[in-house]
């Protein structure tokens, strides 16, 4: 992730946060689960729209304890693989100098649980006062990364997990 970050961080002007947010949401009839994570590192070089997003997973916060040690030891396995890893581009050409929103397509790899996986996200670019605000929603299949659920708990957790992010990011400082 570093070496990523350092290759789109070489040219172009570029904006960033440390506190970007995302969260997901999992629905069953047996039990509805949700958390969220503030700690989200996003870097966005308006030059040639490359993005780099890595996300601690220990960063998702549930409102129960006992969901929080689960996600961490049984499902994410937080001590094998720590964070979820995302490089990409968006594929549109934005004006990031004048104020307005934009609808994007990002095509990029992700890097989740040791799997990595070619994706395709659609999002929103609002650029306003100096900032530029980042958001998407999408679903991402447990299978996909290989995230396996026990067979006890399989009524409680869906197979496909909501996921949205809101990421304000501000020109990175030299």
């Amino acid at each position: 992730m570093i070496s990523q970050l350092l290759v789109i961080t070489c040219f172009g002007q570029l904006y960033m946060t440390k506190t970007g947010q995302s969260s997901f949401f999992s629905e069953t009839p047996l039990e509805n689960i949700a958390a969220v994570n503030n700690q989200v590192i996003v870097i966005l070089n308006t030059a040639n729209g490359e993005i780099a997003i890595k996300m601690p997973q220990r960063g998702f916060h549930f409102p129960n304890k006992l969901m929080e040690e689960h996600f961490n030891e049984n499902y994410m396995e937080t001590e094998k693989y720590p964070s979820a890893v995302f490089a990409g581009k968006i594929k549109e050409s934005v004006d990031y100098s004048k104020d307005g929103n934009y609808a994007v397509n990002v095509d990029g790899i992700l890097d989740m649980h040791g799997v990595k996986q070619n994706r395709s996200f659609k999002g929103q670019i609002t650029i306003a006062g100096g900032q530029i605000t980042l958001t998407s929603a999408f679903d991402i299949k447990l299978t996909d990364h290989k995230i396996e659920v026990p067979t006890l708990v399989l009524a409680k957790i869906a197979e496909s997990i909501a996921v949205k992010n809101k990421f304000v990011l501000t020109p990175k400082k030299a």
